[in-house]
């Protein structure tokens, strides 16, 4: 499910992000992500004592992207999470990780990602920058974006998808994991984000 990319180490999401805006606003189409009908996700895995892996999800989250196939490299984006949404599919383990042992999600219950730039690398690829904040701390972060395709839906829209791979270092935000050993210190995210032309 995590490809190679995964590997790279970026020092700051979802969380969770999101996608891309071109050299002129005004040839670029503007993007709701179709989280209503579940084709856009947001996933985390972290190691699990060195021995295994914990796999969940953020199931709540909104956002926009802006997007020209034509004029990539200036592509935007900007997504909320709800933090609390997290599921691991293990209710006493998710309140742990919620609690302020780690993401204190009832002091900070929104992480936000605002991208500042967009680099092609390649033929519908290439790297998304932003700021990342979570857990109360902002950092900038790059996650590596492969555009999935883009057309006319059944019901007479006009979508675009993408995803998107990132792994954020947990100290960068404050967030402290020495209690679970140094596996735990990095998160792969994963994200997949689906559109609709606005």
């Amino acid at each position: 499910m995590f490809s190679k990319s995964l590997r790279k180490t970026v020092t700051g999401a979802a969380l969770g992000a999101a996608v891309l805006l071109p050299m002129t606003q005004a040839s670029a189409a503007e993007y709701q992500i179709d989280t209503e009908g579940q084709h856009a996700f947001i996933q985390f895995k972290i190691s699990h004592l060195g021995y295994s892996y914990v796999l969940g999800t953020f199931d709540e989250f909104s956002g926009t992207f802006s997007y020209d196939p034509d004029a990539p490299d200036a592509s935007s984006a900007n997504v909320e999470i709800d933090v609390t949404s997290l599921d691991s599919n293990h209710a006493e383990r998710d309140k742990h990780i919620l609690s302020d042992d780690f993401l204190n999600a009832s002091e900070y219950p929104t992480a936000t990602f605002e991208s500042t730039g967009f680099e092609s690398t390649g033929e519908g690829e290439g790297e998304l920058s932003g700021n990342l904040t979570l857990h109360g701390e902002t950092q900038p972060i790059t996650i590596d974006v492969d555009h999935i395709g883009g057309g006319d839906d059944p019901w007479g829209e006009y979508r675009n998808g993408f995803e998107g791979e990132t792994t954020l270092t947990l100290s960068d935000f404050g967030i402290d994991t020495s209690k679970l050993g140094p596996t735990a210190s990095t998160v792969d995210m994963y994200l997949v984000v689906e559109g609709i032309r606005q």
